[in-house]
């Protein structure tokens, strides 16, 4: 996909006002669907998670979802907003070739959480508000899969497949108001309020929040108002962003894109478009329709939702704490100073660290691994590092290194065995053969060999050379193919040096 033709960052921010706008979808992690009884959970084989229901097979009927409700209350208290004594599900009229109804069970103009904000961070260290307008329950579509293109999208696809285990999956779509004042911090304010969206539903343990997986997607909205018109310009919708890294690119390169045709004369068309991770940029989809066209009408198979108000304020009491009242806390537990915690927040790693501390690790040892080498795998393959590795087995990896069975050098190599998917770190260990040497003795012989090979480095050593031990030092290493220590070997070739 070729990119558009595009105005300098900073030339666009200096001649439009950027407006923006999120629905983020996420999915809850009940353990079954918001309508039916089919199971609810990630990687079965096609159409097995499914019921008449899901099918939208005739005489079958909805049931609301209790504990998905309660997950909806729950994050619309999270999110600041007031919970309605009385919503109610509503039908959307819109084809979807992967929704067997041909119609979305959703919530339309009596929401069951409305009027929130949300804190977010930037970088700086600055916080920004988000409006909070709406959270909704609805049901999520089904996936289709093309087959025979060149880019996995139905244009040049020979046929299509459609699998329904994703339909019906509870949602809660989380829809902000009008955002005003970003400006070039745009595309950072979007990355960082998708990772706090993130981070609450993680703490409230209601969706497993994966991206990669689409568990938790964003819709990014934007539009550009010429500087001090007062107006405001004709949005596009990027659709189903799935990773922090792609929101913040999507969003600076429409920025950009639209700058250019409005400065060249042109108008922005009203319209979904699509992000492609690939080669950075987003793509037409359809003109986006307005609510009058999807034709909503209340849900005549469901009654309101009434929840009590012993029961909101039961989920009130048990909201974790607030994302700012919470990385301060973890600040101050991990004793890091303001550089290397901003660092943590700033890698959208804050989550994946606490969970590798919880599990035994220290907080130091898990920034330095979650920020270092995972992060830099994750850049090199364009993903987002959470999607690399469990926290559970980052835990184990340092385990392994401060236990001494493991230096840093071999557990880089044993972290690439578990993101290669053989296994936990103690079965890749296994497995390659990468534990530390720690037997003196399988030491000193190949100390002994390395020296017969240099037999000049002791009289080195004990003329004060001792720089010469590195050239035995490397020799073991080679021979004993990294698994030896070195700061071990090291002590032994210079005890040789004193006998």
């Amino acid at each position: 996909m070729a990119k558009a033709e595009l105005m300098d960052y900073d030339r666009a921010i200096e001649l439009f006002e950027p407006v923006l706008g999120f629905e983020v979808h996420v999915e809850l992690n009940t353990k079954t669907k918001m309508f039916s009884d089919a199971p609810n959970f990630f990687g079965g084989e096609p159409n097995t998670n499914v019921t008449p229901v899901d099918l939208g097979l005739p005489g079958s009927l909805p049931v609301v979802n209790e504990q998905a409700v309660k997950y909806s209350i729950s994050l619309g208290l999270a999110l600041g907003c007031s919970i309605r004594p009385s919503s109610r599900f509503a039908r959307k009229n819109y084809f979807y070739p992967d929704l067997a109804k041909n119609y979305q069970i959703s919530q339309f103009d009596e929401p069951i959480a409305f009027d929130g904000s949300v804190e977010v961070e930037l970088e700086d260290g600055r916080t920004f508000q988000i409006p909070i307008e709406r959270a909704h329950m609805e049901e999520d579509a089904g996936k289709l899969t093309h087959v025979g293109g060149a880019t996995g999208r139905i244009q040049g696809a020979e046929y299509s497949l459609v699998d329904y285990n994703r339909a019906g999956v509870p949602l809660v779509e989380i829809v902000t108001n009008i955002i005003y004042g970003a400006e070039r911090d745009a595309p950072e304010l979007a990355k960082a309020y998708v990772s706090t969206i993130r981070d609450i539903v993680r703490s409230l343990g209601i969706s497993d929040a994966k991206m990669e997986r689409g568990n938790l997607r964003c819709d990014a909205n934007i539009s550009l108002s010429p500087r001090g018109s007062g107006t405001l310009g004709t949005r596009t919708e990027t659709k189903n962003v799935n990773s922090l890294r792609s929101v913040e690119r999507a969003i600076r390169y429409e920025i950009q894109r639209q700058a250019a045709i409005l400065a060249d004369g042109g108008t922005i068309i009203q319209e979904t478009r699509h992000w492609h991770e690939d080669t950075g940029v987003t793509s037409a989809g359809r003109p986006k329709s307005d609510a009058d066209d999807y034709r909503y009408f209340p849900e005549p198979d469901l009654l309101p939702v009434e929840p009590s108000l012993e029961l909101i304020e039961e989920l009130r009491a048990a909201l974790p704490e607030a994302p700012a009242v919470r990385r301060r806390r973890l600040k101050e537990a991990w004793g890091f100073t303001d550089l290397e915690f901003q660092d943590v927040a700033n890698s959208g790693l804050l989550v994946e660290i606490e969970e590798t501390t919880a599990a035994g690790a220290s907080a130091a040892q898990a920034r330095k691994w979650w920020t270092g080498e995972i992060a830099r795998l994750a850049n090199a393959a364009d993903v987002d590092a959470s999607s690399l590795v469990s926290s559970l087995h980052v835990s184990e990896l340092i385990a392994l290194i401060e236990n001494g069975e493991l230096t840093d050098r071999l557990a880089r190599q044993v972290l690439e065995g578990v993101i290669a998917g053989e296994g936990s770190p103690a079965a890749v260990v296994e497995s390659r053969g990468l534990k530390v040497v720690s037997d003196d003795g399988a030491l000193i012989a190949a100390i002994d060999e390395a020296l017969a090979a240099q037999p000049d480095v002791l009289e080195k050593i004990r003329d004060g050379k001792v720089q010469a031990a590195g050239a035995v030092i490397g020799a073991v290493m080679k021979a004993m193919k990294g698994t030896a220590d070195a700061a071990r070997v090291r002590e032994l070739v210079l005890e040789r040096a004193q006998q």
